[in-house]
């Protein structure tokens, strides 16, 4: 029996104890080098990489040209597993040092945005969309975004981490975010039995933020767990997940900044809708 771990008086970092993220891991913020952001012809300018939380900006962009916002913007990746959000250039927008981060380049001066609620709402205000004006609704968008952003580190940091990526498959972890992470279904295929979206019946930022990852989860995108974890029983979110990926937006918001899955689903940087309409050219018919 392997001996139980006893935590020590003061920790101390092991760089080898991190299994895949160890390289880039570490319990200090700042810069590690010297690196200026490319910057492309665009207003907005988009630092990301299309994991769940980078997949919510890149969606929320493309719904809003849909709308005929102008909302062009440039997308520019991020490595993260190869520490570009350490560099200086990208510290100095974010300082958390954590994708997605947004600069927006406007007649008064550059406005960046960090964190991806924030950035959600602050498209969301700029370009009258996807946030009602009314106070009720408003409450009832800005609640359920809230809630993903407080439920999502448990389902990707807790989860995902202690199922997919941990260097030991640990029982007492994997139990105890599988049971929150079920429990959080249930939360949402509950709601979204009485409701067509996760707010209400208008679509809105809150299921953006929402569907890159509890809907690719259902979907059996994310972890490979759709068995695992059961997720046939959520009929509702099913009809709510596959709904959003019929969304032409979320289809083409879904591929940037990525450099992964088939050659349809990678485009590792984005500064036009052509770059979009010439990769999903390659899908398959």
């Amino acid at each position: 029996m392997k001996e139980q771990y006893t935590p020590p008086t003061i920790w101390t970092h092991d760089a080898e104890s991190g299994g895949k993220w160890a390289s880039i891991n570490r319990p200090v913020s700042g810069a590690t080098h010297t690196k200026i952001l490319p910057v492309g012809e665009h207003a907005l300018q988009l630092y990301s990489m299309g994991t769940p939380n980078g997949q919510k900006i890149t969606i929320m962009l493309e719904e809003l040209l849909a709308l005929g916002k102008s909302a062009e913007y440039d997308a520019h990746m991020i490595k993260i597993t190869e520490g570009d959000q350490f560099s200086s250039g990208f510290v100095d927008i974010n300082p958390n040092s954590k994708i997605p981060a947004l600069v927006d380049h406007t007649p008064d001066g550059a406005e960046t945005v960090f964190e991806s609620a924030s950035i959600l709402v602050y498209l969301a205000e700029k370009f009258s969309a996807l946030l009602p004006e009314k106070s009720t609704q408003r409450t009832q968008v800005m609640n359920w975004l809230f809630w993903l952003h407080g439920s999502a580190p448990y389902l990707g940091g807790g989860f995902g981490h202690f199922y997919a990526y941990a260097p030991e498959k640990f029982e007492y972890a994997i139990d105890r975010f599988t049971m929150e992470t079920k429990r959080q279904l249930d939360v949402l295929d509950k709601q979204l039995a009485k409701h067509e979206f996760i707010a209400g019946d208008e679509y809105s930022i809150a299921d953006i933020a929402t569907w890159p990852w509890y809907g690719n989860l259902i979907l059996g995108k994310l972890y490979d767990a759709k068995d695992f974890l059961q997720v046939a029983d959520y009929n509702h979110i099913q009809r709510w997940a596959k709904a959003m990926l019929a969304r032409p937006a979320v289809q083409r918001g879904c591929i940037v900044n990525r450099t992964w899955g088939e050659a349809w689903e990678q485009l590792e940087n984005r500064h036009s809708a052509e770059d979009i309409d010439n990769v999903l050219a390659l899908k398959p018919v």
